[in-house]
Order: C-alpha cells, then structure tokens, then sequence
C-alpha cells in the first residue's frame, strides 16, 4: 500500500518541466520564471526531482544561515569535485566542519596582515609592467593583467619562498592556464592533477623540515589540527591547497577585472577613488591595516562592483531534510537555487539596479547582515577568504590608480561567460598612460 504523501506548501510555478544548468540558458530561465511568477518559484525537472527557485532575500537567508544544516551542495558541484578535490568548497557535513574549523585561524586578520608586504610587491610588479606598456605606447589586457596579479598573490601567500623556488624553477608559471582557461573541463582537471604531483613534493620537504620555515598559508595548513589533535592528511591538504589556489584568485581577478572596466565608463567615480588613495596612501609604507581599513569610497566600490558580478553568480542547494519556510515547505531531496546576480538585480530590492552607483554602500543605521546582498555566500559557508580578497583589492586600486589612466580600447559592455563563476566572456583591452 502507498504510503500518503504530505501535503506541501510550494510555491507557484510551470506545469512542464524545467531543465536546469550552470549556464546562460539557466540564467534566462530563471529570470523568466521570476517575470511570471514572482521570487518563490516551484518546477519539476526532467528527472523528476523537485526544484525551487528562491530569489525572496528573506528565504535567501533562512536556508544559506539559519537553516544551512538542512542542506547539503546541490546539483552542479560534480565538475568542482573533479577540479578540487573534496576541499572546503565542495565538502559537506562532518568533513566540511572540521576541516572549516582548522583552516578558519589562518584567516585572521592578524595573519592577512602580515601579508600585505605580498600584496604591495604584487602590485609593484603590475605598475612596473603597466609603465614599460606606457612606454612601448601598447594596450594592456586587464582581464589577463588582473587574473595573474591574483594568481601570483595567492601563490606567493602560500608558499612564500617556494613559490620562485620550486615552482618558478622553469621561469614559467605552472598554474598559468588557470587564469587562461576558464572551461575547466577534463583537460583542465588533467593539469591540475599534474599540478598535484608538484605540490606534494612541497609538502613532503616542508613536513620533513627540509627548507626554511616560512610565514604563510602552507605553514598555516600544515600546523593546523582538530578537536582531536589531528591534523591535515597530504590527500585532504592537497584538496585543500587547490580550493584556495583556484577560489583565492579567481573572486579577485573577475572583481579588478570589472572594477577597471566600470571605473573607466565613469569618470567621477575614478576620481573620487583617486582623491581617497592620494590622500590615504600617498606612498608605499602608509599601506596599513588601518589605513585600507579607512579607504570606505574604494569600498563602496568594490561592494557595488560586486553587486553587479557577484564571481559566483549561481548557488545551489539540495535539502536533506525537511524545512519549512515562511509561507512553503521544502520536501527532503528538493534542490535549490539560488542567484546573487539575480537578487542583486531585483529592482524592489535595489532600485535602478542596472546603474552602477557606490553611493548604494554609503555607511548607514542598517546592519550589513541585513541587507539583500550575498557575493560571497551568507551563514557558516560564507567565503573564509573575503578579508584578504578586500585588502588585496584596496592595495592593488590605492597604488595603481593614482599613476596610470586606463581607457577602453573598446567601449561595448562585454558579455557574461556563465559558468561556475561569472567572468566576461571576452578579454577587456585598456589603453594605460601615467597621470
């Protein structure tokens, strides 16, 4: 005999079914869906699984804060499984809560601070690079100029000395083709594997005591341990290295990318972050933590940027229990999704959302926690990195700014390359020139 089913609560939606992705196609379903019928949306998928469309910031946090043990990663998260592992990105329950409470202390901001010295060296090299281009009177890409100052950043924070030798033995940087190839598909999983191979060795030479010691993230992991005084395997550190070489960049590198492209098409916002950099960072040795902590404009900017390209621009989601939301409920297998780039573009919750407008981040009464706006997730999984990614951001703007111009060599809106994080689907070419 069938057992009855409950009667749930969903919320409206199509009779047909939907097919869901990690891809434009989703992105325009999903806004059309909401067109029809509102910010809480149910459909069947052609494998019969339940799905919800949930763009309702209320409901947005209840499941991503309040109720996040209800749920486990949803549907898409196979093709970063097979890129990183099973790393803090991907790793749900138990897993994911011990290894989240080992690597949180490297996260401090006592820690990020001492490595500030890396971000302003970083961004040394770009203005080095960028005045030879003015020189040579070259454009510059800002898509590849932003993806490898990030990339050498995160890099360098990790592995400290090693980063030149033993992984710049061959003068090329290995990791290179992340920032060149965004598909990550079987190819790109293949390189990484490589990839692996070398980073084990390092690990190997740095538990054996052989090199020096270093300040940095790998010292960090390694000494890392749990309630139980146990610490990394080198299978689950593996994992863990490449979630933070791949995430550690990635935000960054799309966040610059569209933050040069935006500050070009407006003139008074450029300005406003050069007043504030010249006077809160004249010269190198004022970069402190107090003094980015101050650059609140070159903030505004950066949240608005975010705003508008959240880098992952899809969450998903699928119920492992029960729950039951303000007006529906969410049978146990139901899959979510989730959209900052939507949301974020929902006009009752951000009016002309379209128009880039940092005055929207102008400090106020409300709580930040408050507000319909989740770039780097909410709740317990919220993005440990956020910190470092903020003041590596304000470093790389506050020094790069007040010497070079960058202009659009082409002045088209690029479009969106949608896939497991939001970037643009073609390079973005800048004419520099010194102020």
């Amino acid at each position: 005999m069938t057992e009855p089913q409950p009667d749930y609560r969903r919320p409206p939606g199509p009779h047909q079914p939907v097919t869901l992705g990690i891809d434009a196609e989703t992105l325009a379903t999903l806004q059309a869906l909401q067109q029809e019928y509102g910010d809480m949306v149910s459909m069947v998928q052609p494998n019969g699984r339940l799905a919800y469309f949930v763009n309702d910031a209320v409901e947005v946090r209840r499941i991503l804060a309040r109720r996040h043990s209800k749920y486990h990663k949803g549907p898409g998260f196979e093709r970063v499984k097979m890129l990183l592992g099973n790393g803090l990105i991907v790793s749900d329950g138990d897993v994911w809560r011990r290894s989240r409470t080992m690597i949180q202390p490297a996260f401090s901001r006592q820690n990020v601070h001492r490595l500030m010295t890396v971000m302003v060296g970083c961004t040394d090299r770009r203005a080095a690079s960028w005045a030879e281009a003015v020189g040579q009177g070259e454009t510059i890409n800002i898509t590849e100029e932003t993806s490898d100052f990030a990339l050498e950043l995160i890099l360098i924070s990790i592995f400290g000395d090693d980063y030149e030798e033993r992984i710049l033995t061959e003068g090329e940087n290995p990791f290179a083709f992340l920032s060149r190839d965004s598909t990550r598909d079987l190819s790109v999983v293949l390189k990484v594997r490589h990839l692996r191979a070398l980073l084990l060795s390092i690990i190997t030479d740095r538990r054996a005591g052989r090199g020096s010691r270093h300040f940095d993230f790998l010292s960090m992991y390694l000494d890392a341990t749990d309630k139980e005084g146990k610490k990394f395997s080198d299978a689950e550190l593996l994992d863990e290295l490449m979630t933070l070489i791949v995430a550690g960049f990635e935000t960054s590198a799309n966040t610059l990318n569209w933050v040069w492209y935006l500050i070009a098409k407006h003139p008074d916002v450029e300005a406003n972050l050069i007043d504030e950099a010249q006077r809160i960072l004249p010269n190198v040795s004022a970069v402190t933590a107090e003094n980015l902590a101050a650059m609140q404009y070159t903030q505004q900017v950066l949240e608005e940027a975010l705003r508008l390209y959240p880098p992952v621009w899809l969450y998903t989601r699928r119920a492992h229990a029960e729950d039951d939301l303000e007006h529906h409920d969410v049978p146990p297998g139901t899959d979510i999704y989730l959209s900052p780039f939507i949301l974020h573009r929902t006009a009752h919750y951000w009016p002309e959302p379209e128009r880039f407008d940092p005055d929207r981040f102008v400090a106020d009464d409300t709580p930040k926690k408050d507000r319909p706006y989740f770039p780097f997730s909410l709740g317990p999984r919220r993005c440990l990195g956020e910190y470092f990614s903020f003041l590596e951001m304000k470093v790389h703007l506050g020094l790069l700014l007040p010497r070079f111009r960058l202009q659009l060599v082409d002045e088209a809106e690029p479009q969106l390359e949608l896939a497991i994080n939001l970037r643009s689907a073609e390079d973005i070419l800048m004419q520099p020139s010194t102020r």
